[in-house]
């Protein structure tokens, strides 16, 4: 079942999410070669908790960390440690917070110094994707509306979405139904309806969309080797189409 939420409760969603936005902003300004993973999420922590929030991530099914931390080929879920970030490197954060009782969740792919044309070019093409699923997320349209823009954004620039992975709603659970994959075929699925939640996030592989899990049982990298980015918001359905919660 889809949870519909009124719009005190959305306002409170906003507020859990609006901490993460501000959280970017002052995260970006570490995200420098030399700098430690486990440096990031310590940073992140005491922002969160600066705001009055609870990290939702951290002790989440046993997750270790405040922010899932992901590097080059890795897409999603990576531990934070003592890995230092380099010249040229792609950094995935995800991160999630609790506050008044409802969840905020989103992601952003940073690069780390210069990097390449084409790994400029993935990051690009992944916030496009996510704009056009968001764009879908409308009263009367159907739930795959979102998930076919997402791949077909993915898939003209010659790009590949992960498909072991999906967005969720979200709300008082960090997930909730539904399950937002970013494949599909428009016209089909649940229809639409105000009061929806949802944290749409593509996951985009520069090659194959074929994954593996890691074995700390957590950290998953494409099978190819090939570099993943990830941008993640969380929004609201409206009758005026979507609200971005967790943007500035």
């Amino acid at each position: 079942m889809i949870i519909l939420k009124s719009q005190d409760e959305i306002e409170k969603m906003r507020e859990a999410n609006q901490i993460i936005a501000r959280l970017f902003e002052h995260i970006k300004t570490f995200i420098k070669p030399g700098i430690t993973t486990t440096e990031l999420d310590s940073e992140a922590e005491l922002f969160i908790r600066a705001h009055n929030a609870i990290p939702a991530f951290k002790g989440y099914k046993g997750f270790p960390a405040v922010l899932c931390v992901s590097i080059n080929e890795e897409v999603v879920h990576g531990i934070p440690g003592q890995r230092k970030l380099k010249e040229g490197d792609l950094i995935g954060i995800d991160v999630g917070t609790i506050k008044n009782g409802f969840h905020g969740d989103a992601a952003r792919t940073f690069p780390v110094g210069n990097i390449t044309k084409e790994a400029r070019r993935l990051i690009e093409t992944t916030k496009k994707a996510l704009a056009a699923g968001i764009k879908q997320a409308k009263p009367g349209n159907r739930l795959y509306d979102i998930s076919a823009a997402v791949q077909d954004v993915v898939e003209s620039a010659g790009f590949s979405v992960v498909r072991d992975f999906v967005g969720h709603g979200i709300g008082k659970n960090l997930h909730e139904e539904p399950q937002i994959p970013n494949f599909g075929k428009k016209g089909t699925g649940p229809v639409l309806k105000e009061g929806m939640t949802f944290a749409i996030e593509p996951m985009v592989n520069a090659g194959s969309w074929k994954v593996k899990l890691l074995g700390n049982g957590w950290t998953v990298v494409t099978e190819d080797g090939k570099y993943s980015a990830h941008f993640e918001n969380t929004i609201a359905i409206t009758s005026n189409g979507p609200d971005i919660l967790s943007v500035i």
